[in-house]
């Protein structure tokens, strides 16, 4: 099938190299000139892995191709894909300029029968929003051209997008059109052949299907933040407690690590548009505020933790941090608890010596240069000199570190761990000092 994808973010330039490597011949439309330059000379935007090697094979063999034309866009999909950006407004509702703006752009260019598939995360009503626009484009050009608007929602992990991609586990497809729906079997078929995966259902329940997938992971993570601070208090161990939860298959072990809050591009925006949703139709969500109250805090509490252990300032002190990127095996520092670390630790008077494997560039360009922040190649050049580390991302780098090197490094023999990546009997053998979340603080 002939399919174009507008917007070569995460989300469509994931889909659109996973589509062409199926079989599926596909042009991903992007306004910036530099970026559609750089996909079609192999440099990929965003790390992501097994994504490079997708675009440049993909091209190589004719079926992907990047343009600034949207026309040429329009021209070449019996498929429109909208994967741009739904950022946040000031009062948390998702911005929907750019959704809207392709919609306009496709009624200018259309000449014929078209199915546009709204792949970014949008609000409820949004497919109503874009058929509207369509409709109002055509009727300005005085022409009558037949389309649909479908919902078809991601549900794609950073880090591990294309592999969610390449094996979904549910394909969501709101639409009330029979011929729509066959379109998208057509194009997913696949990703069927071991068994059916598509959901077929109406747009908006489709619409709602995403928002509430993104909340309710949220709130199991902020269930387990707030069960780790009740352990703290009662002497117990929340690793444990993890563990004899998650073993209940109702419950699970996925999205129940403790740690220092949720970030990304996806939840704490999803969560705050929802509740936005909700309060819009006059009703009260007090689950998912309550969800949102309970990561703010938890954002703020390995800060607070190192702050309490010093007294309330941290002049003249050095704290090295392994980990930027709000998760691993992406660059993403949209929303990272890091970030809210570092400007506590600065605020507080100390030096940062900081290192994350796929986010450095990123780092550089957020922060820009600065006298109390230095960027390390390694883990180990971030703890030189320095007085205490804490660690914010899961690496697996991370995971089993030199502790001799650790205590020989570190001046005040400290970890501070946002991820709970370490036995603290473990530590504790090495005469470090440990604070984690949901466990029993280690003296060094």
């Amino acid at each position: 099938m002939n399919v174009t994808v507008f917007g070569t973010g995460y989300v469509g330039l994931v889909q659109g190299a996973v589509l062409a490597d199926v079989g599926h011949h596909v042009v991903c439309v992007d306004i910036d000139a530099a970026k559609v330059a750089g996909l079609k000379a192999g440099r990929i935007p965003i790390h992501e892995p097994g994504l490079e090697a997708l675009v440049v094979q993909n091209q190589r063999a004719g079926r992907l191709g990047f343009t600034t034309d949207a026309a040429e866009g329009v021209a070449h999909g019996e498929l429109i894909f909208l994967a741009v950006g739904t950022p946040p407004d000031e009062d948390g509702s998702a911005d929907l300029q750019h959704v809207l703006a392709v919609a306009r752009t496709v009624a200018q260019h259309m000449d014929g029968p078209r199915t546009l598939v709204n792949k970014s995360t949008v609000p409820v009503g949004t497919a109503d929003k874009v058929r509207d626009t369509v409709a109002a484009g055509l009727a300005a050009r005085g022409v009558a051209h037949p389309f649909e608007v479908v919902s078809n929602p991601e549900f794609l992990k950073e880090g591990a997008a294309v592999a969610d991609c390449m094996r979904p586990d549910r394909i969501v497809v709101g639409t009330a059109s029979a011929a729509a729906e066959r379109q998208l079997r057509e194009l997913y078929a696949p990703f069927n052949r071991n068994h059916d995966r598509m959901v077929v259902m109406d747009v908006k329940s489709a619409e709602l299907t995403k928002y509430a997938a993104n909340a309710m992971l949220a709130t199991k993570i902020s269930f387990i933040n707030e069960i780790a601070g009740l352990a703290e208090r009662l002497g117990a161990d929340i690793e444990a407690v993890r563990r004899g939860i998650g073993s209940d298959p109702r419950i699970g072990y996925h999205f129940i690590y403790p740690g220092a809050g949720y970030g990304g591009s996806c939840f704490p925006k999803d969560v705050k548009a929802l509740i936005h949703t909700a309060r819009g139709v006059g009703y009260v969500p007090e689950v998912l505020e309550a969800v949102e109250r309970r990561n703010d805090a938890q954002r703020q509490v390995l800060a607070e933790r190192l702050l309490a252990h010093y007294g309330g300032s941290l002049a003249g002190k050095t704290i090295a941090v392994w980990g930027l990127a709000f998760k691993p095996e992406t660059d993403d520092m949209r929303e990272a608890p890091a970030r809210n670390l570092l400007a506590a630790l600065w605020a507080a008077g100390a030096r940062v010596q900081a290192h994350d494997p796929a986010a450095m560039q990123e780092a550089r360009r957020i922060f820009g240069e600065r006298p109390d922040l230095r960027l390390c190649d390694s883990p180990e050049a971030a703890l030189q000199g320095a007085d205490a580390l804490a660690i914010m991302t899961e690496w697996k780098q991370f995971r089993v570190p030199d502790f001799a090197l650790l205590a020989r490094s570190l001046k005040d023999r400290m970890v501070f761990d946002g991820r709970n990546l370490y036995d603290p009997a473990v530590v504790a053998r090495h005469g470090l000092g440990y604070v984690s979340i949901g466990r029993q603080p280690v003296k060094p």
